[in-house]
């Protein structure tokens, strides 16, 4: 079984199969952030879905502290590679099995230049499969219609981490619908209230989907759940 700690933005720690995930971990800097890149003694692996500053943030040094694998697509592999850093590439349309699970990439529409301004490939998301659980972190995007297909061809979703910030991706609106489209048992908002540009009510968010007949969870910083 499972948990998954909401460490704000899109930050998530995943916890199963024996392995100690984080994904797009983003503290320094961050003023949501209540633990920092020292908080995170043993570490398996780090999935990162693009190369924006505030997702691919405290990689390099959590890698190095934990000697954690970073797995993202081929650019930010290579980007973190040439750092010295032990990564694994990957791209979109492509899966893998990890002693932790399967990975599966994902589209996502947005930009993924890196904190200099390096272009990092495409963006991301994906779907991840442990303990017989499927996890969908969409990354930074907006709405597409092909969310219907990874509901259909990669589920039945578990978990979908929605972003629902606006301006820079899907706003609450468009993420409701994203629920629609992908039919996951459960949904938990992400990439909301960091910074003023994304400041949005997550409570608003579960109102509209629960009406809309999809359960969600809004969690605080810090909290987690078991699927």
């Amino acid at each position: 079984m499972p948990r998954i700690t909401f460490h704000s933005h899109s930050c998530f720690e995943i916890v199963g199969a024996g392995k100690r995930l984080l994904v797009d971990p983003f503290f320094s800097g961050n003023p949501l952030a209540q633990v920092g890149p020292g908080d995170f003694g043993k570490l398996d692996a780090i999935l990162v879905t693009h190369g924006h500053g505030d997702h691919i943030g405290d990689t390099e040094a959590i890698a190095r502290a934990t000697g954690a694998r970073i797995i993202s697509v081929y650019e930010i592999a290579g980007y973190f590679e040439a750092k010295g850093l032990n990564a694994h590439p990957m791209h979109i349309g492509g899966g893998r099995e990890f002693p932790f699970g399967h990975l599966q990439w994902t589209i996502a529409h947005h930009g993924s230049t890196g904190p200099g301004g390096e272009a990092l490939g495409n963006p991301a998301g994906f779907v991840l499969t442990i303990d017989g659980k499927k996890i969908y972190h969409a990354g930074d995007t907006g709405l597409f219609l092909d969310m219907q297909l990874i509901g259909s061809h990669y589920g039945p979703l578990d978990l979908a981490l929605l972003p629902i910030g606006d301006n820079f991706t899907m706003g609450i609106r468009d993420a409701v619908k994203a629920c629609e489209f992908l039919k996951p048992a459960l949904t938990v908002p992400m990439h909301y209230n960091t910074f003023p540009p994304i400041e949005v009510d997550p409570q608003d968010f579960a109102r509209q989907a629960e009406a809309a007949g999809h359960a969600t969870r809004v969690l605080e910083v810090g909290e987690s759940l078991e699927l």
